[in-house]
């Protein structure tokens, strides 16, 4: 059989580039051709390593010429994978006549410009368009179905590969002046469904604790965040992020720390700096994480939290509840009380830290590789393309 070739369209985001990394990589490995297909400049330029792999950068959408470009970037591939809302409804446009199979996954829920009835109408003609669907949790596979698609199948996210547990040495908690306090981390930038607006009034509610416990928010904030964070004098720095420690957020890294408030500790509100600190670096350093969105993009942060035995509080959702199980205390959804409150419990009681810690490890010794997930895909492959 000649050599397989596959198009991976993606939208230029943070979630899909971090999930097609491994798979395209894998796929090179096995002998796959791969092309990638998104926006010039988008997160896949920093987080899908270039060995063994093609990339066709196409116009972003809304440019009349994005599904033309796409049609020929196409032109003689196999197989197309599109990740992601928009992605896929433009690899559907750009296969329109043809009979090259469309695999389309669903990483989270896409979103429209915040028009219901337009993301419906989206979803329903992405997943029409595709062979086959793969949801990244029960929740989007059932979604999938409903919206008509042919065959809907469960595709977990899987536990990244080679990266064994970090070692907590104190360094990073010390230079970002949570030395005798609890460290709290969190994920930014703040978007639809990301819940940093909950998590500061969280913090809140929290800062009358002593010691204060300090948020580390991993990524760089929105202009309304850190102004919110100076403004209310909270106990938040903002960490920046380093990619090879997990995925990015969809912002570029920090300059440095920005501080909030921080009675007691020597920090002045909004002039503390220091050096960016990896995402893997603030796990490992961390007391609880929290995920405070309920449509929380980044699973693999939750994932990494599981990994490294770090407690997990998350916002309720049927994707959170798959991958944690009993590893996570989940929380209603926008409710500022309750998820201070379960953070607070959790810092008071280190017997149940440590319970949730070893449940978290089992959680993530079950999950699937990334080696399985390759084959799992291939597989999809292998069928829509067998004679």
């Amino acid at each position: 059989m000649s050599q397989l070739r596959t198009v991976q369209v993606l939208g230029g985001g943070a979630v899909s580039s971090a999930h097609v990394a491994p798979l395209v990589t894998g796929l090179a490995a096995r002998g796959v051709q791969v092309t990638v297909c998104a926006p010039a400049g988008g997160e896949h330029t920093r987080t899908i390593p270039g060995a063994g792999v093609r990339f066709s950068p196409v116009p972003r959408r809304g440019d009349p010429l994005a599904v033309a470009a796409l049609r020929a970037a196409c032109a003689d591939a196999d197989v197309v994978h599109a990740h992601g809302l928009h992605a896929a409804v433009r690899a559907g446009l750009a296969l329109s006549g043809r009979s090259t199979p469309l695999v389309v996954t669903w990483h989270t829920r896409g979103h429209a410009g915040g028009v219901r009835g337009l993301r419906h109408l989206l979803e329903r003609r992405a997943v029409r368009a595709a062979a086959v669907v793969l949801g990244t949790s029960p929740e989007l596979v059932d979604r999938a179905r409903r919206c008509g698609a042919r065959d809907a199948r469960l595709a977990p996210t899987p536990v990244p590969a080679g990266r064994p547990p970090l070692v907590h040495d104190g360094k990073v908690r010390a230079e970002l002046g949570a030395v005798g306090r609890p460290l709290v981390v969190s994920a930014g930038p703040a978007g639809p469904g990301r819940g940093l607006g909950t998590l500061l009034d969280a913090v809140r509610l929290w800062r009358e604790r002593e010691p204060v416990p300090l948020l580390a928010v991993v990524g760089e904030g929105s202009e309304s965040l850190r102004r919110r964070v100076a403004d209310e004098e909270l106990p938040v720095v903002l960490a920046g992020h380093g990619p090879e420690d997990g995925p990015a957020p969809e912002d570029g890294p920090a300059p440095g720390h920005v501080h909030g408030h921080d009675p007691g500790h020597g920090h002045d509100p909004g002039h503390g700096h220091g050096p960016g600190h990896g995402l893997g670096e603030l796990l490992a350093a961390a007391d609880v994480v929290v995920l405070p969105g309920s449509r929380e993009t980044r699973p693999g942060l939750a994932q990494d939290a599981l990994r490294l035995g770090v407690p997990l509080v998350a916002a309720a959702s049927h994707p959170l509840r798959d991958l944690a199980g009993p590893a996570a205390v989940l929380v209603p959804d926008e409710d500022a009380g309750a998820l201070a409150a379960a953070v607070v419990r959790l810092l008071d009681d280190p017997d149940q830290r440590e319970r949730l810690a070893e449940a978290g490890r089992r959680q993530a010794a079950g999950r699937p590789t990334e080696e399985d997930s390759v084959a799992h895909v291939l597989s999809v492959y292998d069928e829509l393309t067998r004679p």
